[in-house]
């Protein structure tokens, strides 16, 4: 039977289009890790969404003289459409707006008040002078008072890697417009955090395979675990559903624990959207699931620390016991697959200095799969690195139009000129076989490396063995073979079927193109799915909007697959683009005038 996996991806924030940088940690190595464990055989669920409350939204919508939730409808559409382009295939990519997400996550409030972990407590808030209005903790900066680091944020210093309150910050400043803060008594409900230091730290030790930078960096965290507020004084948000409270405008639960809640919700709205409201349950609740949390670095500490304490205070596993919910118990992740930093030229990615390239920029003037082919093999998965426009045309000419397209392109093209279709093989040599013993051995070693989260070996694994397929292409030369039709059409069948191996290798990497690989070789029907944006309705009543989706069900198993010899092919054409040496002067010019703007 069919193993569940849930793929849970983190919420990009709609205050604007996503770029480059921001895909390399949560978009692309999610949908390779899905698309691989899909054709393994697994029934997969891939769940996110647009995160969308939040005080930096309203600041935004402010000063674009929106409400909050035109903004958000906005940039939802924007990042729902740029996702597609990239094919990234979810289940069911929503957003934290839903009435199907306001209750999940107020049933969730409610059962961990019920439970004693969330409690009220009266502090010190920090109000722009200006406006009158909350200043997110983030929106805080200041010296950290422990390591002493100058751009520590008001809810965590990301050089030492503590939590923090604003108040502790040293000459604390307003991100906004650099004014001081000024702190007033406000009360609000916490998380009880210290409540689930034992049963967090005996959850993180029994973690195996995991990335040592997460696992170190988590267990760390537990050592000075403090309550952490879950409401905020704000406008737009999930209302706080306690008598007395709920019907306030100016108190909303806070941003950072309504998106992590995003999972179980899309979850719901899932299955609810399924036709079998219970479906999610699969997901959460049975034991032989793993669960698998996509993210960049500066989200380690809501998924490794913050979300499963949240679980375990629903499940009533934290030290003041309690009873599970009405959904009943759910399951703690099995791991959370954090990737480093992706910069740009050298620089940091920032979006307000104009070194940054948007998706749907980038999808403007190239190809998807060349996108994904560079995060995949070059991308920032255990450590920060660099974009650079030079290193990514050399990638997509060296290595993806001179290695895997020309041995596409030679091979088809000999074989549709001179027999129109697969050809028939007469007896194979040991160089023959030994070929196709190594593409399917390749399914082993790419997929084994896969299951690790090693795409970058994967992918070089399977890079490797298209390698190999060159070797043999160029060593036994058909072109020379016009006078010997039977061994010429052997070393083509052999060529052919290591072709389609090795385009089955790499479709988790690239969708686009291994589909067009596909009818090259004269195959039918869909081979690498691509997702697809449709416009709903609210489940609840609430206003409609666009989701990506897509049918995922019939893809190709993780092996061989025989080809067919008569089987019709037609001359090829080039399944990727080479780019010319003026698009790196191109886009760097651009990018210095974005900068100069």
């Amino acid at each position: 039977m069919a193993r569940p996996v849930l793929t849970a991806v983190a919420w990009p924030y709609a205050n604007g289009p996503r770029h480059i940088g921001h895909v390399s940690g949560f978009g692309v190595p999610s949908d390779v890790f899905s698309r691989y464990m899909r054709m393994a055989g697994n029934d997969v669920l891939m769940v996110s969404g647009t995160d969308e409350h939040g005080t930096p939204i309203q600041v935004q919508a402010d000063a674009e003289g929106l409400t909050a939730r035109e903004l958000a409808d906005r940039y939802n559409r924007v990042i729902v459409q740029d996702l597609q382009g990239l094919g990234l295939s979810y289940d069911l990519f929503t957003r934290t707006s839903t009435r199907n997400h306001y209750a999940v996550v107020q049933e969730m409030f409610r059962t961990l008040h019920r439970n004693g972990y969330v409690v009220p407590k009266t502090t010190m808030g920090a109000i722009s002078p200006s406006t009158g209005r909350t200043l997110p903790d983030r929106y805080i900066e200041g010296t950290c008072p422990i390591c002493g680091y100058d751009s520590a944020r008001g809810d965590q210093c990301d050089n030492c890697g503590n939590q923090l309150d604003p108040t502790d910050l040293i000459n604390p400043k307003s991100r906004i417009n650099g004014e001081t803060p000024q702190f007033i008594e406000t009360e609000h409900f916490f998380l009880d955090l210290p409540a689930f230091a034992e049963a967090l730290g005996s959850w993180l030790q029994s973690r195996e395979d995991w990335r040592p930078n997460v696992l170190k960096f988590s267990l760390n965290l537990l050592d000075d675990l403090q309550p952490r507020a879950i409401t905020r004084d704000l406008e737009w948000g999930v209302p706080i559903p306690l008598e007395g409270w709920e019907e306030r405008t100016d108190k909303r639960i806070y941003v950072w624990f309504d998106a992590v809640i995003g999972y179980l919700s899309a979850s719901v709205e899932w299955a609810r959207r399924s036709g079998d409201p219970d479906a999610w349950r699969r997901f959460w609740q049975d034991e032989q699931c793993r669960a698998y949390y996509f993210m960049g670095k500066d989200n380690i500490v809501f998924h490794s620390v913050i979300w499963p304490a949240i679980l375990l205070g629903y499940d009533g596993k934290g030290a003041g016991g309690g009873e599970p919910g009405e959904l009943g118990e759910l399951g703690l992740p099995t791991e959370v697959v954090s990737s480093e930093f992706l910069t740009m030229e050298g620089r940091k990615f920032s979006s307000s200095r104009s070194v940054v390239i948007y998706v749907r920029d980038f999808l403007e003037r190239y190809d998807a799969d060349a996108l994904r082919y560079f995060i995949a093999v070059a991308g920032p998965e255990t450590q920060d690195t660099d974009f650079t426009w030079s290193e990514f045309r050399r990638r997509n000419n060296d290595e993806l139009v001179a290695g895997w397209g020309n041995l596409v392109n030679r091979s088809i093209s000999m074989a549709a000129k001179n027999v129109g279709a697969v050809p028939a093989p007469g007896e194979l040599t040991d160089e023959d076989r030994a070929l196709l013993a190594t593409t399917e051995a390749g399914f082993a070693s790419v997929g084994s490396l896969l299951e690790k989260h090693r795409q970058k070996a994967a992918i070089g694994e399977a890079m490797r063995v298209v390698g190999e397929a060159n070797k043999y292409l160029s060593d036994q030369a058909p072109w020379k073979l016009k006078d010997d039709p039977a061994r010429r059409d052997t070393v083509l069948f052999t060529a052919l079927q290591a072709i389609s191996d090795c385009n089955t290798l790499l479709a988790p990497f690239l969708p686009h193109s291994a589909q067009k690989i596909h009818e090259m070789l004269g195959g039918q029907g869909v081979f690498a799915p691509l997702p697809r944006i449709e416009e709903v309705d609210d489940l609840d009543g609430g206003p409609a909007y666009p989701i990506l989706t897509g049918d995922y069900s019939d893809v190709p198993r993780w092996e061989s697959r025989p080809i067919a010899p008569g089987t019709p092919l037609s001359p090829p054409t080039p399944v990727f683009k080479k780019l010319d040496e003026s698009i790196v002067e191109e886009e760097l010019a651009r990018l210095q005038g974005g900068a100069t703007e």
